[in-house]
């Protein structure tokens, strides 16, 4: 498998276009398990096969899927084209901006959904998987540069597991997929 590199989303039309529920969901199974058919996708999600279709080619126009490799005409499997995607406005622009804190707000209501999803099956986890999940945060005084480099440390302890993503046969006898969900904010002070 070829390196697949992280997208950068910054024109507003783009941010928008990923800030669709189905869209995320879309990227993130074939983020997940690697080249799909729309079908297959429609299958596993719960969606209809001309809706997955539909969001499959809207995702391709701002380069966040394409066809893998080796499809034919009868089966047109998509794959994501990286393993991660980021965004952000710095620049000043105000649609650029306002597309970035609606994009930002659809993600943090997916990890809410994802946390009380787990929450309501987690008795089903052994007392090994429920010792090691969960809710956590944290606090410090940081300046922003400090705050970049404890993220990119983050990602760094990542990058020993990703091989795994797409290589079952990396995988340990029990490993499971974990998602490790977070966001950072700024902290007003009473």
């Amino acid at each position: 498998m070829h390196e697949r590199p992280t997208i950068a989303l910054n024109d507003p039309v783009a941010l928008r276009a990923y800030a669709h529920p189905l869209r995320m969901s879309l990227v993130g199974l074939l983020r997940r398990e690697g080249p799909l058919t729309a079908t297959q996708a429609a299958a596993v999600l719960g969606e209809s096969v001309p809706s997955c279709s539909f969001h499959l080619r809207q995702l391709a126009k701002y380069g966040l899927v394409e066809r893998a490799e080796g499809a034919d005409a009868r089966e047109k499997p998509w794959r994501a084209t990286a393993l991660s995607t980021t965004w952000g406005a710095d620049d000043g622009d105000a649609e650029a901006q306002a597309a970035v804190d609606h994009l930002d707000a659809v993600l943090i209501r997916r990890l809410y959904d994802r946390a009380m999803g787990w929450l309501a099956r987690r008795a089903a986890d052994g007392p090994r998987w429920r010792s090691v999940t969960g809710p956590g945060d944290d606090f410090a005084h940081l300046t922003p540069e400090e705050l970049g480099e404890l993220s990119r440390r983050i990602d760094a302890l990542f990058d020993e597991y990703r091989p795994r993503q797409h290589d079952p046969s990396l995988r340990p006898a029990g490993a499971r997929a974990v998602h490790f969900g977070y966001y950072v904010t700024t902290f007003e002070q009473p």
